[in-house]
């Protein structure tokens, strides 16, 4: 095969998404992920398009809230005793991002990417024959007290700073949008700009077809590292097959550091393990996204059937999956919406690719810029894989790209 222009090394909702977008600019473009299509985070992920959540998960909210959920094992975020000592760096870098300056330039980045996102989505979901799988039914959050609704009440002023239209609820208000709830929560907030894809997986694999359709290939393959050249990449993949290309773009989610490390560069990516279930469709009559934030778990509505799941394990790539954390979301949400059938649900746990400021790594390698970096976006991949795409596509083609990557930068660490 001809050398490409372009190798994307990831198979997921955002290095998919970047291929399409580089093929359109008239590159040949090559995918290599060690699974193939849909086989990591972009498959099991909640299907939403969470352009509102411009807010970094490193907050000081958040800091307030870890002590008492990490002494839960099952809590909305843990880590298990096995991986503390190595995460443990991570952490660090965790907790000087919650400063209340750096959070406020994390909201900046984060808002601006999501505006690109949430612009380039539609043209894109169009361009890909994808706009059916889109709806648009909003999202329920809910609370349990007064304490917690006015402890939500200053990252809802940021959201409204930025535009963001929402509106608090009362209970009677609450069932009128979502009948069900138990009679626990008593607030809540909608916020009806939130859009969400008919199944994540489908939709990726429908990328994949999309690309492939226009000339696109994709392998599997594992790459183990990549080597700059006086003018391109060679890529060798761990069965020692080499390949050169123009330029590369790495965006294999949760794998994508150990590659990167190969070229010299240490980026501190973790990985956020997330866990759920998905249910038969008629589980429950669901009608809008619910977020029990004080519980770190949504429940979503897919063609497919109903999703519970999310919270935060920070247990690495190495650990055996914990599955206990899927059924005591399932158990909860027994407990909070009423009807709810718990039975014939399939269990799922993927990998979430995270760095400390919850900002993704987009930009070129150090020593190369024939290898551009597409990794990082925690449990927003799917939020911001049009946007990366767009990006991406604009560094590969010498166009200044629609944002400043400042913040994203790869060696901002």
């Amino acid at each position: 095969m001809a050398r490409p222009d372009v190798i994307v090394i990831g198979a997921g909702v955002v290095g998919l998404s970047t291929a399409i977008a580089a093929q359109a600019r008239g590159l040949s473009v090559i995918v290599v992920d060690r699974e193939g299509p849909a086989a990591g985070a972009s498959a099991g992920n909640a299907g939403a398009f969470a352009f509102t959540d411009i807010l970094p998960l490193a907050s000081p909210g958040i800091l307030k809230k870890a002590p008492k959920w990490l002494l839960d094992p099952l809590g909305p975020l843990s880590v298990p005793p096995a991986y503390a000592l190595k995460i443990a760096p991570w952490m660090f870098r965790f907790w000087r991002a919650c400063q209340p300056s750096r959070v406020a330039q994390a909201t900046a980045a984060q808002t601006s990417l999501m505006d690109l996102s949430k612009a380039e989505l539609e043209p894109f979901l169009a361009a890909t024959d994808t706009l059916s799988m889109l709806h648009k039914e909003g999202n329920l959050q809910v609370y349990e007290s007064e304490a917690e609704f006015q402890a939500s009440l200053p990252g809802w002023e940021a959201r409204r700073n930025h535009g963001i239209e929402f509106q608090h609820l009362k209970a009677d208000e609450m069932a009128a949008i979502q009948p069900g709830l138990a009679s626990r929560f008593i607030l809540g907030t909608f916020t009806p700009g939130w859009y969400s894809i008919a199944d994540p997986k489908l939709y990726t694999l429908a990328l994949a077809a999309h690309f492939r359709s226009r000339g696109g290939v994709i392998e599997t393959s594992e790459i183990s590292s990549l080597r700059a050249l006086p003018v391109g990449v060679e890529v060798v993949a761990a069965d020692g097959k080499l390949r050169q290309t123009g330029k590369v773009v790495l965006a294999a989610g949760a794998f994508s550091h150990r590659i990167a490390k190969t070229l010299g560069e240490h980026i501190p990516l973790e990985t956020e393990r997330g866990y759920n279930t998905t249910l038969p469709a008629d589980a429950f009559d669901l009608r809008t996204q619910i977020t029990f934030g004080g519980h770190g778990f949504v429940v979503s509505k897919l063609s497919t059937g109903i999703r519970v799941g999310g919270a935060v394990e920070l247990g690495g790539l190495a650990l055996p999956p914990n599955f206990r954390r899927s059924e005591a979301m399932l158990q909860k949400a027994r407990t909070f919406l009423s009807g709810l059938k718990p039975e014939g649900g399939v269990q799922w746990m993927g990998f979430r690719p995270s760095l400390p400021d919850s900002l993704p790594a987009i930009g070129s390698a150090k020593v190369t810029p024939d290898v551009i970096y597409a990794f990082g976006h925690g449990h927003l991949g799917l939020t911001q894989s049009a946007g990366t795409a767009r990006i991406v596509a604009d560094l590969l083609t010498r166009q200044a790209p629609a944002i400043d990557l400042t913040p994203f930068s790869p060696q901002r660490f």
